[in-house]
C-alpha cells in the first residue's frame, strides 16, 4: 500500500501506516462493486494520513504498546476522517479533494452520502473489534458528535460576517481539534498509559488541530491548488471565514463589509481586493502567530511525556507542520 511521500523520511511509521490502509481496504465489502471501487479509490487517494500517525506514535507512550491493536485503532480514526470529509465535501460543494474529483461530483450526492455512512459504519466495526473497552467506545462516540457539531456550526456560519475570532476557534475546536485530540488520546489510552499522560496526549493532539487548521486556512490564501489540495480562496467562495479575513474585517471593515455582502456573486476582481486586503492588514501574520503559539503550547504537552524515540518523532512532525514542510 502506498501513503503519501511526506513519510519517506520515516520509515518504519511509513510501513505501520501502508498497514493501516491495507486494514480499512480489507474492511470495505460493499455488494454494489461500483460503490465498494469508489470508497476504496478514497481510501487510496492519497491522503496525508496524519490522524492516524499522530494514534501509532502515542501508542508508545504507555507500558502495554500492542501494534495489531494500535493499527486497527489508527484505522478506526482515519475512517472516521475519510467520512466526515466525504460529507463536508457535499455540504460545502467542494469539487476536488487532494486535487481529485470528489465523490458526488462523480457519482452524485446519493452515493457520496452512502459511502460516507458506510465509512461510519467501517469506524465503529473496527473500534468495537478492538478498542480496550466500552468506556472508550463511548468516548468515541461522543467526540464523533463534537465534530459533526462542529460541521454543523460552519455550515450555519456560511456567508455571516467574519467579526469573531472566539467564535472560529470554537468551530475549528470542534470539527478539526477534536478528531486529533482524539487519536492522540486514543494511541495513548490503548497502551495503558496513566489518566496524566493520556491527558497529556489529549491536550497535546487538540493544540495541534488547532494549529494545523489555521495553518490550513493561511494556505487557502496563499498556496496553489497543487499544495493545497483545491482551489485557492475556495473558502471565501463557500461563504467559509477563516482566520486570516477576520482579522483583516477586525482592522478594515469598510473595505471588506460590502464585498462580502455579494456572497456567491464576488467576482475576480473583488477576490483579489480581498487577499490584497488581508494581506495589507497582516491578517495572515496574525494567523501565523497563533498557530506558532498552538504549536508551542502542543510541544508543552509532548515534553511532559515519558521518553521514547516516538518523541522525537512526535517533534519534527507537529514542527514541520507549522511550517509546512512536509
Amino acid at each position: 500500500m502506498r501513503v503519501h511521500p511526506m513519510w519517506n523520511s520515516f520509515p518504519a511509521l511509513q510501513a505501520d501506516l501502508a498497514n493501516v490502509l491495507e486494514l480499512i481496504d480489507t474492511h470495505i465489502r460493499v455488494r454494489d462493486k461500483t460503490i465498494e471501487k469508489t470508497i476504496k479509490d478514497l481510501v487510496h487517494s492519497g491522503g496525508k494520513l496524519l490522524r492516524p500517525a499522530y494514534s501509532l506514535l502515542c501508542a508508545e507512550i504507555g507500558p502495554e504498546y500492542d501494534k495489531e491493536k494500535a493499527t486497527a485503532v489508527a484505522a478506526a480514526l482515519e475512517t472516521l476522517h475519510m467520512a466526515t470529509l466525504v460529507h463536508d465535501d457535499v455540504i460545502d460543494g467542494a469539487t476536488t479533494r487532494h486535487g481529485i474529483p470528489t465523490i458526488h461530483t462523480t457519482h452524485g450526492n446519493q452515493i457520496a452520502i452512502y459511502s460516507g455512512d458506510y465509512l461510519f459504519s467501517v469506524t465503529f466495526t473496527l473500534l468495537s473489534r478492538h478498542a480496550t473497552s466500552l468506556a472508550h467506545l463511548e468516548f468515541n462516540s461522543r467526540s464523533m458528535e463534537k465534530i459533526l457539531s462542529g460541521e454543523l456550526d460552519q455550515l450555519h456560519s456560511r456567508f455571516k460576517p467574519p467579526e469573531s475570532v472566539k467564535n472560529y476557534l470554537s468551530r475549528i475546536s470542534g470539527k478539526t481539534a477534536q478528531l486529533f485530540a482524539v487519536s492522540c488520546y486514543s494511541g495513548a489510552i490503548e497502551s495503558n498509559a496513566s489518566r496524566r499522560n493520556t491527558m497529556n496526549a489529549w491536550n497535546m493532539g487538540h493544540y495541534i488541530g488547532m494549529a494545523f487548521q489555521i495553518m490550513d486556512d493561511i494556505l487557502d490564501y496563499k498556496g496553489n491548488e497543487k499544495t493545497v489540495g483545491k482551489p485557492v480562496m475556495a473558502d471565501v467562495q463557500q461563504g467559509i471565514y477563516t482566520l486570516p479575513l477576520i482579522y483583516a474585517m477586525q482592522s478594515n471593515r469598510k473595505t471588506l463589509k460590502p464585498i462580502l455582502e455579494k456572497q456567491e456573486a464576488l467576482t475576480d476582481q473583488d477576490m483579489q481586493i480581498i487577499l490584497r486586503t488581508i494581506e495589507e492588514e497582516k491578517g495572515l501574520e496574525k494567523a501565523q502567530q497563533l498557530a506558532e503559539r498552538y504549536t508551542k503550547k502542543a510541544l508543552k504537552e509532548l515534553n511532559k511525556l515519558p521518553n521514547g524515540t516516538y518523541k522525537d518523532t512526535l517533534y519534527q512532525i507537529t514542527t514541520s507542520l507549522l511550517n509546512r514542510n512536509l
